[in-house]
């Protein structure tokens, strides 16, 4: 494993969740963190550490995107947890929100690919987040898992392109976060109730555990074009 220390890496998230998670686990790691976002000064105000940094970026917009990395000149290693969902059953779902759910997902990570690389050194690499549902369809997570599969291929594609700057993602089972909030308290309870019944890790997952599949990515320098499944198992049934 690559030691972290010292290496500066830009998480482009939230500042909260998974994405707080990963920043507060490189930190760990000894890593120096830029984070971004469209909420600058949330993301100022969530962590009080000198060695974290706090930009503006909206991955819908490649200015933005080209901005930033001009702004930030080398980084090592570029992390994207950045997502917009898209839950629904088919006949409920509008163009513009899948749309924006690959905008964010598939295409944000295809933009920083295309203006970070250059500023990558050969030993660096990309990390993007994609899902379970890439790979277990499920009733009202058909645009959910289409972009998750979306991002698997643009890793995959990415580290032969990119080569050998690394591309990996991780894949996220369901995980105890804000993400699900929107379903209502009664929906989330029995969604997660569901899974602890019957993904054969028998619970529901944590960020930090996310956020360390996360460094070992970062770290490993023979991990490349991979999709990590940290998910309990819940595709296996």
């Amino acid at each position: 494993m690559a030691s972290l220390t010292g290496r500066r890496v830009l998480v482009v998230g939230r500042a909260g969740g998974i994405a707080r998670a990963v920043t507060l686990a490189l930190r760990a790691a000894g890593a120096q963190v830029v984070v971004a976002g469209r909420d600058e000064p949330a993301l100022a105000a969530a962590y009080d550490d000198p060695d974290v940094e706090a930009e503006t970026v909206d991955l819908t917009d490649e200015p933005s995107v080209a901005a930033l990395a001009g702004r930030l000149g080398r980084v090592d290693h570029v992390v994207s947890t950045a997502s917009a969902r898209a839950r629904g059953p088919v006949g409920e779902l509008g163009h513009d929100v899948v749309l924006k759910s690959f905008d964010v997902k598939v295409l944000g990570p295809l933009l920083l690919a295309k203006h970070f690389a250059p500023h990558l050194p050969a030993d660096g690499s990309f990390l993007f987040f994609s899902g379970s549902s890439a790979r277990k369809p499920a009733a009202g997570m058909l645009a959910v898992g289409a972009t998750n599969a979306a991002v698997d291929a643009l890793t995959r594609g990415l580290a032969v392109e990119l080569a050998p700057i690394r591309v990996n993602a991780v894949s996220p089972g369901t995980v105890d976060t804000g993400a699900y909030d929107g379903l209502g308290e009664r929906k989330k309870a029995e969604l997660f109730a569901a899974r602890e019944a019957t993904s054969p890790a028998r619970r529901v997952g944590r960020a930090d555990e996310i956020a360390e599949a996360v460094v070992f990515a970062l770290g490993n320098t023979f991990l490349t074009g991979v999709s990590l499944a940290v998910d309990g198992g819940e595709p296996l049934v």
